[in-house]
């Protein structure tokens, strides 16, 4: 659609003063605000959704959309981040700078995502990894010990720890920065073809700075470096190697391969001769001026085709180049005349002819650059189409890097660029275009193309100022790819760090887990300990030296600091050195090796590897790991996370008529509440269902001999529908189903792909499964969609060919809720075709007419929600020619418009979707995934709560509640309905429904409800839609229903935006201070899953934006329990073991060393030799630890799946506490006291002589005793907490222990070791070495032997209980399955005995003993305050309790003929009752035919809530 000034046509817009009116746009936003969370991004408009709704309700007319003003000065952008982009004209003087150069300096496309450089590496690391707090501390520590005064006796060994953990942490971080710099290089240095020998005004030179080439130099020193290294090592592998061995090494070229490697020249000519494209490096050949301006353009003929057009003649302008007027273009009868879109290209500009497209690096292309395409390319930066090997324009694109999405979406190049082919065409073409600045909205883009229009037959005139809109779907964005297209030209818009793709890096936030937060409390705990030990031991040793008349006197030559206080300042600081240990710096590091191998853990789980996508469970945040053994709350989407996400069109309603047969899950679930076989009843269903496709099958070809029809591949079943188009039912019927197909077959945005074979087959690719299973049935039923031809769709309609234009497309959107084509029929009528959600359809029908078609339709599509199907409302209007006119002028102004383009493309959209008419409904399956119900059933036994926020309707989400068990029979349903849209009624309902519970949402209930994480008793359950939600989630109100959910087993919440799912978690994780778990499949998920603790995305078959965005991604929504239950339990228990026994260890030798103190006057003197202080955390106590935290089990998988109650320890949080944590500090220091001395009281009477008469009585051979004592009750002391005992655990400690035997060893072989020569054979030797370690494990130990033996025998836990039984053999029938526990097999909660299988649930609920069965007090009992339409008393005045127990009335049938599904379907809902929420209206029934046209009749009359549209 372009916008000319001088032109009369009717069919043409006239805009006047077009040049310069886009240059006003809105202040920039800073850069802050474009690196927004992506839930800002995609979301920075809801915000005012509603005032736009209102506006759209209240504006008919257009009075608002005007052109926008002109300013008085050009405007480049550089002041509000837009930007102008000139091609082959001159920059304006404001665009230059003093030099002539341009002002705006743009992003080199070269990207870099990798931290370092070889040059900042070092420095750059270690500056991120001294912002941990205990790496500055040992930093300091080991300052402080190359002082002397300080007494370190070792300050180049003291430093070791400390290196070794940078330098592995340094190594972790340099491999995982390698390969990303790897990716980047690839990236940077992949080829396009660039146009070269050309001028790009918009970009000056690129000047190296001197630190750039610095920088350059040092890296390519290294990687030249690397390379010869590399080079060498292959070399010396091969020698000795035969011709035939390095023949076997090497790949041997085929010819096509070794034609491949040429250089651009030959690689462009040979891509040339596939299309003829003038490709060569040497100059263009001109063609003779006169006959230039005819020859620019190739005919149709010569232009390569496609698979999926159909060649026509464009009559956009005549065959000699000059600009099309009315008598050039006939229109036909009852034909508007078609649009002139102009060109470009100047015939009168001059151009040298030495341009010529060549291979270059992506790195060096630039904005204003020319690319051209291939198929399979990856795009290298932000390009708007000008033209594509299609006539029409098309070319599909693959967005599987950018947003995970694998299906195809077709893109068009501009209309007035279409023309262009050649590098001659680019050198030629002179135009601006206008963008808006870089964003992160991979969704929307706006920008215009500017030009003159010269005509040939006036070479004097200037030309007419010309523009042509250009929006998301002119643009390729950086990181797609090519696919089915031979070519495209295009031009560089955005670069680098600026393309939309790298606008969203990084979008993901940072999660810390709730252990390594509260870590950091306890290290300061530690902290705190260390000062008063150093303050106690510089009080002591300064209050000693400060005392006369002591031996010291006699035998000192006096004290360090020469004076009391100084003294005992310095002793301060020299005991920060001794106790060094008490802080663990290896925690960090030890808890990142954990963390990575838990993570590996779960990508090498073959139990969640999804086959059919190729698919493994992949965590993307592997330090948040713990985090997922302590989720409360589980907040699922239920579309594509639920649901499989493969739509299937079973039914629809026609006219009032019903068509369909189905019989789905959510219907064997209501069947099942009833009591009823379902087996014996799906398989009569199934039966019936089978003869009617083959009966329907018949009847079509009979009707129609359809090659595209595939027996298989048909889903909706309904022969009644083939005979009513027939004319069984008359004429009006069979034209009512032949409108409703081809609204189904016209009103899309399908792409048409075509596999050649006998017979051919069509394939749909469609942005929305939902709209491919539309047109497939459309298809399916006669009505093929065989591709489109520039404007038009081609259609085969029973056979008969006809050809539609579809003059204008209204997409869905998320605020819109409705999609519309305006087409011009073959007869010359232009009819307007919408589809979207009922409530929104209905609000926008002819007021005062078909009110029995509405209410017929209503009904209807309440019958298929109630069967668990997604539904959706068709309807038409026929506009006049001269309103069609007028409108499109002005959609044409809004289409054209950069600022609030979207904004007032909505405007329009909503005016002339009005006074429509009701044409039926559509209804389609998307079927749970496999072992979805069972999943949920294992996640409420752990005690898991699961809400699902959807924005699907009421009913359809209450049936798929009862199809995966997350609704009973035996449940209450709270249905929250807010007609008014007030906060008071809000209240007052809130009020109700609370004092039910005896709760008034108080602040003292909502702190006890945050110490209270029991599942709720499975009595009550919410629903509630959007438009409530948002009124209970205001401040004053939220805490009430927060309290209120907390009471129900489920909530469902309906309708809701991604928003209102974000404030929802939002709300339960900061209200209750729990952890959460948000699950989904779709970018309207992305906001709930980052503001969720744990974000998990599904891998779903189509799109994968969620996934993007998430903590971890599974491909199914089964795997969770495994994720939550097995990895997410052992994670969270083995860590929290781990700090524990890290924080022991410390204490037990930290606090032996303070003991010592107590005996030299605290002078710092060292009970162990040096070496030890330095390697007791590195090397003595290291290894059992970790390995606890990486492999410690206590029971396997299939117990932990078939138990799943023992999950609760962790809702609960009781694995780490800090009653645990000082549990085993005060453990520690008794067993520190036990340690130093019983080596103390050994030596204490000094008689200690050897056999050969020598003393081992100095302070060296003290300190071996006491060190290897210390090291042997450590290391047993973990093995004592390890629940797993197996050969690799048992050998580690065994290392471990005799790792410190072997130090003493060997170092005191050598004289280096002064005091401590030959002192391992003189300790080693002694019994009484022996006899100590001996008796003071068995004292050390005894009392947590004691208390865990006390423990298990007279209060165990759940683990000790099931560990007993899994050592009895009752856990042994799941040796039979592989991982996956049948439903059967699942212990129940209240059970006695876990590892018996529970008996066969009743129904109607859980099979429970009478003594064990919750007892409800009166405020909980089902009272007529609750809704709950099974019980025996009437919860809201109606007859449906009646109605549910009277089961014998006789079938209504629907019509005048059978239909079996739905008198079958509308024969089981009369048992239970018409609708779960009918007496509320809240059921599409109910509402519908009430509902007033709102948007059709007056718009100025504010709708209530409920009334138009669901939100």
């Amino acid at each position: 659609m372009v916008i000319k000034s001088p032109a009369n046509d009717s069919h043409v817009s006239n805009p006047t003063k077009r040049i310069r009116w886009a240059t006003q746009r809105a202040k920039r936003v800073n850069e802050t605000h474009i690196r927004q969370s992506i839930k800002d991004r995609f979301q920075h408009r809801k915000a005012g959704s509603t005032e736009k709704k209102r506006h759209s309700g209240e504006a008919p007319h257009l009075d608002g959309i005007e052109e926008e003003s002109e300013s008085s000065e050009p405007n480049n952008g550089s002041e509000q981040g837009a930007r102008r982009i000139y091609f082959n004209r001159p920059l304006p003087d404001s665009a230059k700078d003093n030099d002539g150069h341009p002002v705006n300096h743009y992003e080199r496309n070269k990207i870099r995502t990798a931290k370092y450089t070889p040059l900042s590496f070092l420095p750059k690391n270690l500056w991120f990894q001294f912002h941990n707090v205990a790496n500055i501390y040992f930093l300091f520590v080991i300052l402080l010990g190359i002082y002397w005064i300080f007494g370190n006796p070792n300050p180049a060994l003291s430093s070791a720890p400390l290196i070794i953990v940078l330098f592995l942490t340094a190594v972790k971080d340099g491999i995982e920065d390698w390969r990303r710099t790897v990716l980047d290089n690839e990236l940077n240095n992949a080829l396009t073809h660039r146009l070269v020998e050309w001028n790009n005004v918009n970009t000056s030179e690129d000047t190296i700075s001197l630190w750039r080439r610095i920088k350059k130099a040092f890296t390519h020193s290294i990687i030249s470096t690397y390379r010869l290294w590399t080079s060498k090592r292959k070399n010396r592998s091969a020698e000795g190697k035969n011709y035939a061995q390095r023949a076997l090494d090497e790949s041997r070229p085929s010819v096509d391969t070794r034609q491949s490697h040429r250089t651009s020249v030959f690689s462009v000519q040979s891509r040339t001769s596939e299309d003829g494209i003038q490709m060569t490096p040497v100059p263009s050949p001109q063609p003779d001026r006169s006959n230039q301006a005819g020859n620019d353009r190739l005919a149709v003929n010569d232009r390569p085709t496609t698979s999926f057009s159909f060649e026509e003649e464009d009559n956009g302008q005549s065959a000699n180049g000059h600009l099309a007027t009315t008598k050039d273009n006939h229109a036909g009868p009852g034909q508007a005349p078609a649009k002139f879109y102009g060109s470009v290209m100047d015939p009168y500009i001059q151009v040298p002819g030495n341009a010529r497209f060549k291979d270059d690096y992506w790195k060096n292309v630039q904005v204003g650059d020319f690319v051209r395409l291939y198929n399979e390319d990856q795009i290298p930066a932000d390009v708007v189409i000008l033209a594509t090997s299609d006539p029409d324009g098309q070319c599909y694109v693959e967005t599987k890097n950018l947003d995970g999405e694998t299906n195809l979406k077709v893109r068009q190049g501009l209309h007035c660029s279409r023309q262009m082919k050649h590098a001659k065409d680019c050198e030629k073409a002179s135009f601006m275009i206008e963008s808006e600045p870089p964003n992160p909205n991979l969704y929307q883009y706006s920008g215009v193309a500017r030009w003159s229009q010269r005509d040939v037959r006036k070479p004097e005139d200037p030309g007419a100022e010309m523009a042509e809109p250009i929006s998301i779907n002119n643009l390729l964005l950086r990181g797609c790819s090519v696919r089915n297209t031979k070519w495209i030209l295009g031009v560089v818009v955005y670069t680098g760090g600026e393309t939309k793709i790298m606008l969203n890096s990084g979008i993901t936030p940072s999660k810390r887990s709730r252990i390594a937060r509260d870590l950091n409390w306890y290290v300061i705990y530690n902290f705190v300990v260390l000062f008063f030990m150093c303050l106690v031991s510089g009080i002591v040793q300064g209050v000693t030296w400060a005392k006369s008349s002591t031996s010291s006197d006699f035998f000192e030559y006096g004290s360090i600091g020469g004076s009391p206080p100084l003294d005992g300042f310095i002793t301060f600081w020299s005991c920060v050195i001794l106790f060094q240990n008490l802080v663990p710096i290896s925690l960090y590091l030890s808890l990142e090796l954990i963390r990575l191998a838990q993570a590996f853990f779960i990508y090498s789980d073959t139990f969640m590897y999804y086959e059919r996508i190729d698919y493994p469970c992949t965590p993307k945040s592997w330090n948040i790991s713990d985090d997922l053994g302590q989720i409360e709350y589980v907040f699922s989407d239920k579309t594509g996370t639920l649901t499989q996400n493969v739509m299937e069109f079973k039914k629809c309603t026609i006219n009032g008529v019903p068509y369909g047969e189905a019989y789905t899950e959510a219907q064997a679930g209501m069947q099942r509440r009833q009591g009823i076989d379902i087996e014996a009843e799906g398989a009569k269903a199934h039966k019936q269902i089978a003869e009617d496709r083959v009966r329907m099958l018949q009847d079509l070809r009979k009707m129609h001999d359809n090659p595209y029809l595939h027996d298989d591949e048909l889903t909706f079943v309904a022969p009644d529908f083939v005979t009513d188009l027939g004319g069984a039912s008359g004429p009006g019927q069979r034209a009512a189903n032949e409108e409703f197909m081809l609204a189904l077959a016209l009103c899309h945005t399908v792409i048409t792909e075509r596999t050649a074979g006998d017979p051919p087959k069509l394939e749909f690719k469609a942005q929305s499964p939902d709209e491919a299973a539309l047109v497939a049935t459309a298809r399916d039923c006669g009505f093929t969609v065989m591709g489109r031809s520039h404007d038009s769709i081609i259609l085969n309609v029973l056979g008969e060919e006809r050809q539609f234009t579809v003059l204008n497309t209204l997409e869905f959107n998320s605020t819109r809720k409705r999609m519309s084509a305006i087409v011009r029929m073959p007869n010359g009528k232009i009819i307007l075709y919408c589809k979207g959600a009922d409530s929104v359809i209905y609000s926008r029908l002819r007021p005062s007419e078909q009110s029995q078609l509405r209410r017929m339709t209503g009904e209807h599509l309440e019958m298929f929600a109630r069967e668990g199907l997604r539904t959706l409302c068709i309807a038409c209007k026929e506009i006049e020619e001269g309103e069609y006119q007028a409108w499109n002028k002005e959609h044409d102004l809004a289409a054209a418009a950069i600022t609030d383009r979207e904004d007032k493309l909505e405007a329009v959209s909503d005016a002339i979707e009005r006074e429509l008419t009701l044409l039926g409904g559509t209804a389609i399956e998307d079927r749970l995934q496999d072992g979805v119900p069972d999943a949920i059933a294992l996640l409420g036994d752990a005690g898991i709560k699961l809400w699902v926020l959807t924005g699907d309707k009421v009913e359809t989400a209450i049936n798929i509640g009862f199809s995966c068990n997350l609704l009973n029979n035996d449940m209450d349903l709270i249905v929250f309905k807010i007609e008014d849209e007030s906060l008071e009624t809000a209240e007052i309902e809130l009020d109700k429904h609370l004092e039910a519970f005896g709760l008034t949402g108080s602040d003292e209930e909502l702190h006890s409800a945050r110490q209270d994480h029991r599942a709720p008793d499975p009595t009550h359950a919410i629903v509630i839609d959007g438009g409530s939600l948002e009124l209970v989630l205001e401040d004053q109100l939220r805490q009430k229903f927060l309290l209120l959910c907390k009471q129900c087993k489920s909530v469902l919440c309906c309708r809701v935006s991604p928003s209102q799912k974000a404030a929802v978690v939002r709300m339960v994780k900061n209200g209750l201070d729990v952890m959460t778990l948000s699950v989904g499949d779709g970018a309207n998920d992305v906001a709930m899953i980052q503001e969720a603790d744990v974000g998990v995305g599904i891998a779903g078959e189509e799109g994968r934006q969620a996934v993007m965005s998430s903590d971890y991604a599974i491909g199914q929504f089964r795997f969770l329990q495994r994720l939550i239950l097995v990895h997410g339990r052992w994670s969270y228990r083995r860590l929290a073991e781990t700090i524990a026994n890290f924080f022991y260890k410390n204490i037990v030798w930290t606090f032996a060393l303070f003991w010592y103190q107590l005996y030299n006057n605290f002078d710092v003197t060292y009970l162990f030799d040096y070496t030890y202080v330095v390697l007791v955390n590195v090397a003595f106590t290291s290894l059992p630890v970790i390995f606890m935290g990486i492999s410690d089990q206590d029971v396997s998988d299939k117990v932990s799946l078939a138990v799943p109650q023992l999950y609760r320890r962790g809702i609960e949080r009781k694995e780490w506490t800090s009653v645990k944590f000082w549990t085993y500090m005060l453990d520690g220091i008794y067993q520190s006291v036990i340690c130093y001395y019983m080596g103390h009281l050994l030596f204490a009477p000094g008689r200690f002589v050897t056999h050969n008469g020598l003393e081992i009585n100095d302070r060296p051979r003290i300190g071996v005793y006491i060190a290897c004592a210390t090291i042997v009750v450590v290391n047993t002391y973990v093995l004592m907490n390890m629940y797993r005992w197996d050969w690799l655990f048992l050998l580690l400690v065994a290392i471990s222990i005799l790792l410190i035997w072997f130090w003493t060893g060997v170092y005191t072989a050598f004289t280096s070791s002064l005091q401590f020569y030959k002192a391992a054979p003189q300790v080693f030797g002694q019994l009484s070495f022996w006899a100590m370690i001996l008796l003071t494990t068995g004292i050390c130990l005894l009392p947590r032997f004691a208390a865990k033996a006390t423990q298990k025998l007279y209060r165990p836990h759940d683990i000790d209980i099931i560990r007993e039984q899994v050592a009895q053999g009752k856990f042994d029938y799941l040796n039979q399955y592989e991982a996956y526990v049948p439903p059967a097999k699942v212990p129940s909660a209240a059970s006695s005995d876990l590892s018996e299988p529970p008996k066969p649930k009743q129904r109607g609920g859980t099979a429970l003993a009478d003594d064990e069965r919750p007892i409800y007090p009166p405020s909980v009992a089902n009272t007529g305050t609750t809704h709950n339409p099974r019980s025996h008393n009437g919860s809201d005045d109606t007859d449906y309790t009646g109605r549910h127990l009277s089961m014998d009335h006789p079938p209504r049938p629907s019509f005048d003929r059978p239909r079996p599904s739905f008198d079958r379907i509308r024969d089981s809902m009369d048992r239970v009752r018409p609708s779960f929420e009918a007496s509320n209206d809240f059921t599409s029934a109910a509402l519908l035919t009430r509902l007033e046209s709102s948007h059709s009749g007056t718009p100025t009359r504010k709708t209530l809530h409920g009334s138009s549209s669901l939100r």
